[in-house]
């Protein structure tokens, strides 16, 4: 496949504009019309590189959807006053996440596009590589659309005083002006309803691409089954997340042993090489995807690390996080204790993100085979214990641990599950998360009070323009 730092020379004729609304995304008509610049494959590959172009930017995954639900809960303290995060770690009105953006709605339509339009027959180009560009498409909106379920919306069964809405759902792209319409929320059910089908869509679409190679740089069969697990689990579909997670590990060629995740000599380089060796899916980044402050001024490593002089190191891990490794475990290697002007005692920068890459860029892992283990032990913990007792140890072996006490069952286990997944994705973003889609309420570090489950602040607040813009949006209850 073409590298995704392709020369935007169609992409400058397709550039998507907010129009009104950011979940109306419209594609101006300039020079070229987009029927002129999308008659043939190398159009839709331009379109997909913007695609996963968006999903890098610093207000998604290339840095608050990475740091904003470690602070949000128990697994990140401020080590610096920046006013970053501050919010965040207070759990403030209205500091969550915002993922209502020109970004998240931006990939959805450039995915709608390429759905839209590449089996035109009028589209030049190879058959199988159409194909496997529509699967990417199918993939990356499951994912834009699972991540504002779970920013927004209560799961499925896990509601609040009955509250069940999600994000507006749009299946269709908007080109122009005219195309655009205000909608209504729907359901989160509804959404993950349309997430299954997307990723089932997927999944024969795309190509099973070995764990770690650079295939993972895009939407694969792997990580589709991946995803597809994780919102199974979210879901509570516990069968069904155990099966799609299975079916991944067959094909992935991971071992119920662990066999095929890092072995522990090399768990920690493991984050400072591209790709990520136990990568499922990853987003590369460039130096020519930054401006020249962009990654001393927003990227992970600058926020996270000290390993730079002039990193800003605002975050480290909590005294709390720390506190829960067992000795010998090498994802504790992951955390360097220092020290922080007006900070009492050690802190603790990361060395998961590292900006090996220079000048603070390195890649995103997203999806990793160490989730599949999780994912199938919580999927397995109350109807095959032993089972999930299995897939636990198969990852603590890989991280230099002994295997967990052989009678362990129920609320035990599952809070077994529970803090393996927090060790092994601190600063990934899963822990706001993973409390969040079990109903439990959202713990804190220090003095920090802990949030309720049936607190406002569970769910993010949709920015007040687009309330006050489409009067047929329903704010969040609370705000």
């Amino acid at each position: 496949m073409e590298n995704k730092q392709i020369i935007y020379s169609i992409l400058l004729t397709l550039t998507v504009a907010v129009f009104s609304c950011t979940d109306l995304e419209t594609t101006p008509r300039q020079s070229l019309t987009p029927e002129q610049a999308l008659n043939d494959i190398s159009g839709y590959f331009a379109v997909s590189n913007s695609m996963y172009n968006r999903a890098t930017s610093f207000n998604y995954y290339g840095q608050q959807m990475m740091i904003a639900p470690e602070i949000l809960a128990d697994n990140l303290r401020l080590v610096a006053n920046t006013g970053r995060y501050q919010g965040e770690e207070t759990n403030g009105d209205r500091d969550h996440i915002n993922l209502w953006n020109s970004n998240v709605f931006g990939g959805i339509n450039d995915a709608n596009l390429i759905i839209a339009g590449i089996d035109d027959e009028n589209v030049t180009g190879e058959e199988d590589q159409k194909s496997i560009i529509k699967g990417e498409a199918f993939f990356m909106r499951a994912l834009f659309y699972f991540d504002l379920c779970r920013v927004y919306g209560y799961e499925p069964g896990r509601e609040v005083d009955g509250f069940n809405l999600g994000p507006i759902l749009r299946l269709s792209p908007t080109l122009v002006a005219s195309d655009a319409d205000f909608r209504e929320r729907v359901t989160v059910l509804e959404v993950y309803e349309q997430i299954e089908r997307d990723l089932i869509e997927a999944i024969p679409l795309l190509p099973l691409v070995p764990l770690g190679s650079e295939g993972v740089y895009f939407g694969n069969r792997g990580a589709a089954f991946a995803l597809l697990a994780r919102l199974y689990l979210y879901w509570n579909r516990m069968q069904e997340a155990e099966a799609a997670a299975s079916e991944a590990m067959i094909r992935l060629g991971l071992r119920s042993n662990g066999e095929g995740l890092t072995p522990p000599g090399a768990y920690v380089q493991g984050f400072s090489r591209a790709p990520h060796p136990e990568s499922l899916f990853e987003l590369e980044l460039r130096q020519v995807d930054w401006s020249t402050v962009d990654g001393v001024n927003n990227s992970l490593n600058s926020l996270t690390s000290d390993n730079d002089p002039a990193a800003q190191f605002i975050v480290g891990a909590s005294n709390e996080l720390i506190a829960t490794y067992e000795t010998g475990d090498v994802r504790r290697d992951c955390w360097r204790e220092t020290t922080r002007d007006g900070i009492e005692g050690p802190v603790y920068a990361s060395r998961k993100w590292t900006g090996y890459k220079g000048d603070f860029l390195e890649n995103l892992p997203i999806i990793r085979a160490a989730e599949l283990y999780l994912i199938r032990a919580e999927a397995r913990y109350q109807s095959n214990p032993a089972g999930a007792r299995e897939d636990i140890n198969a990852l603590r072996e890989q991280r230099g641990l002994g295997p967990v006490d052989n009678v362990i069952t129920g609320q035990t286990l599952f809070n077994r599950i529970m803090l393996e997944r927090r060790q092994e994705f601190a600063l990934e973003g899963h822990r706001f998360f993973d409390l969040k889609r079990n109903g439990m309420n959202i713990t804190k570090h220090a003095d920090f009070l802990e949030v309720p489950y049936t607190d406002y602040r569970i769910l993010s607040n949709l920015p007040l323009a687009q309330i006050q813009l489409n009067e047929l949006l329903v704010q969040n209850p609370g705000y």
